[in-house]
């Protein structure tokens, strides 16, 4: 049993809003397919952290949940920047079970255990957000953050965010003090793309492990974050 993890997948299955002819993206949906079932076993686990689809609704999402529900794995979903078809979970958790996208479930203010870890996460915040820095959305992130992991069972808890909460010119203190007092020692993040990749921070910092999981940055190649010894 394996976990693995990916973010910005950008999928348009159902909008005409594909990433083929942006640099390192080409046949992505393609690569992205092969890969995915080149490692990852029906047993395994997948966190996809934000930028899941180009959706503006539930229909739009149809088609790109298709395809995500028939590669192997559960697949664990948070919110990022363009998921503008995320919505509260009670309808997100109707909407995969009219349709029986059964190995999907949403990261959303909650945690989940999978081989005596605990897998937490949100959207996150950076400055640099397409939304209005003010004080109440940053405080909602943090909250949203906070709740996941306290829902947390395990002493090892995993943390995936869409947002950098740290680069190499920047970061959100807010988000890195939720991560140094839950005690967590690896964060995965995604959004950063082409040439703002350089500004990643993939290294350790006060403690904590920082990984850019972009899936242009991987090649689209899910990251293996945890294997059990089993």
């Amino acid at each position: 049993m394996s976990v693995f993890a990916i973010a910005d997948t950008h999928l348009s299955f159902g909008t005409d809003k594909p990433m083929d002819s942006f640099p390192g993206w080409f046949n992505y949906v393609g690569r992205l397919e092969e890969n995915w079932k080149r490692i990852v076993n029906p047993e395994d686990t997948v966190v996809i952290a934000g930028d899941i689809s180009w959706a503006m609704n539930f229909d739009e999402l149809y088609e790109d949940f298709r395809y995500l529900d028939s590669l192997p794995g559960t697949k664990l979903i948070s919110k990022g920047n363009h998921d503008y078809w995320w919505n509260t979970l009670s309808k997100m958790n109707r909407f995969t079970e009219e349709n029986g996208f059964d190995s999907i479930r949403f990261l959303f203010n909650n945690s989940y255990t999978v081989d005596g870890i605990s897998l937490c996460g949100s959207r996150g915040w950076m400055f640099e957000s397409e939304e209005a820095h003010d004080e109440k959305v940053l405080n909602r992130e943090v909250g949203r953050l906070r709740m996941s992991l306290e829902a947390a069972t395990e002493e090892e808890k995993i943390v995936f965010l869409h947002y950098p909460p740290i680069t190499t010119d920047s970061s959100c203190e807010e988000i890195l003090s939720v991560l140094r007092e839950y005690g967590v020692k690896r964060c995965y993040y995604g959004h950063l793309h082409a040439a703002a990749a350089k500004y990643a921070m993939d290294g350790e910092e006060n403690g904590i492990r920082f990984q850019l999981i972009s899936g242009d940055r991987l090649g689209f190649v899910p990251l293996l974050v945890h294997k059990s010894d089993i």
